[in-house]
């Protein structure tokens, strides 16, 4: 078999944000393999838009990239006290195209906020978003990572070495999952 494919999904759209910063660890600690980071700037979901055009090519991708990847790691910011409303739009548009992407496919959820919780509000919300989808979410180890903006250096790579081992920890359930 060749080498797993890695999907991230970061609930921010900020090219420098933490949430974004976190999947790439995820990738780093999770190698070797491919990585795909998806891109959610998708348009809102609107049914009209859907029953005049149909699904948008940028949503058919996203749900092209979940079906085919072997593993997904989902990074949630914590938006008064839930996901970021560009994670829950691309869920969304995904559960509008054929097929079942999501379905039995191992998956990782994790969050980064600036509050001190870490997100986990978020992630909780974010597990009970997926239940539909009845994707194989790892259960642990939580990955919320407190007062983010402080927690990466200037290269994205986590500087509190108990967050790192928490996520090597997750990355590596996540690749048993899938047989690698």
């Amino acid at each position: 078999m060749s080498e797993p494919i890695l999907l991230a999904l970061s609930g921010s759209l900020r090219q420098s944000a933490t949430n974004r910063k976190l999947v790439r660890e995820a990738a780093r600690l999770f190698e070797p393999g491919t990585y795909i980071e998806a891109d959610l700037d998708l348009p809102l979901y609107d049914g009209d838009l859907e029953d005049g055009e149909g699904i948008p090519k940028k949503v058919q991708v996203l749900a092209d990239q979940i079906a085919q990847a072997h593993a997904v790691v989902i990074s949630t910011p914590e938006y008064n006290k839930g996901p970021s409303g560009v994670l829950k739009n691309a869920l969304d548009w995904v559960s509008r195209t054929d097929g079942r992407p999501w379905a039995d496919k191992p998956v990782a959820v994790m969050s980064a906020a600036a509050g001190r919780a870490g997100g986990e509000r978020a992630q909780m919300i974010l597990r009970a978003y997926m239940v539909p989808f009845q994707p194989r979410i790892l259960q642990g180890p939580e990955i919320h990572i407190a007062d983010s903006s402080n927690e990466f250096d200037e290269q994205g790579k986590l500087t509190n070495e108990r967050y790192e081992k928490s996520l090597h920890s997750l990355m590596k359930k996540l690749r048993a999952e899938v047989g690698f």
